[in-house]
């Protein structure tokens, strides 16, 4: 019955669309006192990602705004083939939603260069109104998640039902693991490939997306 289902893509954004994690380089970038042990203890899951990417963006004053827009938007690398790839999903009737839990200040501007539409990204917020930046929540963890995402993709993954959609996350890191779980097939890089081999998970890895587009064209998607 897979053949029947409309394929919907769940894919990350720093470090797949881009080849760099943004926000990692925002703050190896801008080095305010103490961001590093918040990032270590994101990663070894002391604390939840919402809280800790709130934390760190706290270290840095709302009064760089422009400085730090521009420079998160000027580094940022895309990988090859995504322009190709998107037109690709349109021409298939591939329902493709960017969901990242990166910050709509680089996020939107560099996805507008792509025919992309805006409500079919999902990402974090910034508040830039106080004397430093806040971070806000706009796609929290449903009642089935109880990890504190910030932008919980596994939320937005089973708000499209199984029976009428065919699900693909594309992704690298750990905040895909759980999404990958939930997906009939993953193509992955880097952390996420690791895991999904660990844990056999039905999967291909990537490079590129032109990669992405002939695993598209060839895997066997069902599980």
């Amino acid at each position: 019955m897979t053949s029947f289902r409309k394929r919907v893509i769940f894919c990350d954004f720093d470090g797949t669309i881009t080849n760099n994690d943004n926000i990692i380089s925002i703050f190896k970038h801008f080095n305010p006192p103490g961001w590093e042990s918040i990032k270590d203890d994101i990663l070894s899951q002391r604390i939840s990602v919402r809280r800790g990417v709130g934390q760190m963006f706290s270290l840095l004053p709302s009064s760089r705004k422009e400085e730090i827009i521009r420079y998160a938007i000027d580094q940022a690398e895309i990988r090859p083939g995504f322009e190709e790839f998107i037109q690709y999903c349109r021409e298939h009737g591939i329902k493709l939603l960017i969901t990242s839990g990166g910050i709509d200040f680089f996020v939107y501007p560099i996805l507008s260069r792509y025919a992309i539409p805006v409500e079919d990204i999902y990402c974090n917020g910034s508040d830039f109104s106080g004397e430093t930046i806040r971070i806000v929540w706009p796609h929290p963890c449903d009642p089935h998640c109880d990890v504190d995402c910030g932008m919980c993709k596994t939320s937005v993954i089973r708000s499209y039902d199984s029976r009428l959609y065919e699900k693909i996350v594309i992704g690298d890191s750990i905040t895909d693991l759980a999404g990958s779980k939930l997906a009939d097939f993953t193509i992955a890089r880097d952390y996420l490939l690791k895991k999904c081999e660990e844990l056999g998970l039905v999967h291909q890895p990537f490079t590129t997306f032109f990669d992405v587009i002939d695993i598209l064209n060839g895997a066997p998607l069902a599980k």
